[in-house]
């Protein structure tokens, strides 16, 4: 079974991974740029990679913790290479998660934060996500 982590101990450390599907999937928005604005040093990685992208495993010993931002039906093996390099602490972003990839870090210990968007969390929260934020507050859904 996995420790428990909260979104401001995670967050308390400034180097982090964002895994994404790959360098040519289209997004909404930009999540490195918003987290490194609010101090964080981010690096970039991909789960699935071409001959010159960065990949998971280039993040061992180098982050404290990597958010996960794939698709569900990828998450788990995102999961797994994060594991496989070391990373011990992972946060798989709103609409990432899967029941298989929450159960595999739970099975090896890895501490997860889950349902959550890890911009209603890093401070300054500003824009929608506080908007977001205060919404989640009152309805009790806000994570710790």
């Amino acid at each position: 079974m996995a420790a428990a982590i909260t979104t401001a101990e995670f967050l308390s450390h400034k180097k982090l991974g964002l895994v994404r599907l790959a360098a040519q999937t289209p997004v909404m928005g930009d999540m490195k740029k918003e987290l490194v604005a609010k101090g964080y040093d981010v690096t970039l990685v991909y789960l699935n990679t071409g001959e010159t992208d960065p990949t998971i495993a280039s993040l061992g010993g180098k982050v404290y913790g990597a958010i996960i931002s794939v698709p569900k039906s990828e998450c788990l093996a995102a999961c797994r290479e994060a594991i496989d390099a070391g990373i011990s602490r992972l946060w798989l972003q709103s609409g990432s998660e899967s029941p298989e990839a929450v159960k595999y870090c739970a099975d090896k210990g890895v501490p997860v934060i889950q349902k959550a968007c890890v911009l209603m969390y890093a401070p300054p929260v500003g824009s929608v996500h506080k908007f977001h934020r205060g919404i989640w507050k009152v309805c009790g859904k806000l994570q710790a």
